[in-house]
C-alpha cells in the first residue's frame, strides 16, 4: 500500500504478525481497538450512562496522554448495523467527544454510517470539524468505494477543502470489483 501512497488502517490486530508489520515500510493511520463483542444494547443512553461514558473516556485519555497517542471514537448507525445501540449516532458520538474535550480523544467520523443513520454528511462535517481525528468513507448502499452509490463525495471533498480539513481520510469499504481500481476511485474522489 505504501507504494501506492496509502497509509494502512489495521483491523483485528491480534491476527497479524506485529513484529513483521513494524519492520515493514507500511505507515499505519489507525489501529482498531475492536476485538470481539459489542456493548450491551439499550434503546437510549440514560443520563447515568452518559456520565459513565464521559468518565471512562477521560480515563482512556489519561492513558493516551501517557502513551503519546490519540484515540478516536467512531460513530455507528442504528438502522442497518447496530439497532438499539447507545451512542451510535454521529451526533451522540460527537457530543461525547465534545464533553470530554481532551486533545487525546477525537471523532472517527464514518460518513458511510452517518449517511445511513442521519444523512447530511457535509453539515455533519461542519459541526464536527474541531473534533475530527479521521474521516472514514464508503458509499451507500453496499459499503463500496466512492462513486458506487448515493453519496456525492466530490461535493463532500470540496466542502472539506473549504472548511480547511487537512486530516486523514480512510476508505473502510469493500471493493466493488478490482481492488486497485477501487483504490484509484477513492483517490480520484478525494482530489480537490
Amino acid at each position: 500500500m505504501d507504494a501506492l501512497g496509502f497509509e494502512v488502517g489495521l483491523w483485528n490486530w491480534p491476527g497479524h504478525d506485529l513484529a513483521k508489520l513494524k519492520a515493514s515500510s507500511a505507515r499505519f493511520s489507525i489501529l482498531s481497538g475492536y476485538l470481539e463483542g459489542w456493548p450491551a444494547v439499550a434503546e437510549m443512553a440514560s443520563p447515568l450512562k452518559w456520565v459513565k461514558a464521559r468518565d471512562t473516556l477521560h480515563r482512556i485519555c489519561d492513558l493516551a496522554e501517557e502513551l503519546g497517542v490519540v484515540f478516536t471514537l467512531e460513530n455507528l448507525n442504528l438502522p442497518v448495523d447496530r439497532a438499539g445501540l447507545s451512542f451510535a449516532r454521529a451526533k451522540e458520538t460527537l457530543a461525547l467527544v465534545e464533553a470530554v474535550d481532551r486533545p487525546e480523544l477525537r471523532l472517527n467520523l464514518d460518513l458511510y454510517r452517518a449517511q445511513i443513520g442521519e444523512g447530511n454528511p457535509i453539515e455533519l462535517c461542519q459541526a464536527a470539524l474541531p473534533w475530527i481525528g479521521e474521516i472514514q468513507v464508503a458509499d451507500v448502499p453496499g459499503r463500496c468505494e466512492p462513486g458506487t452509490g448515493e453519496i456525492n463525495y466530490h461535493g463532500v471533498v470540496r466542502a472539506l477543502d473549504a472548511m480547511g480539513y487537512a486530516g486523514p481520510v480512510g476508505m473502510e469499504a469493500f471493493a466493488s470489483g478490482d481492488p486497485e481500481a477501487a483504490l484509484d476511485a477513492f483517490q480520484q474522489a478525494f482530489k480537490v
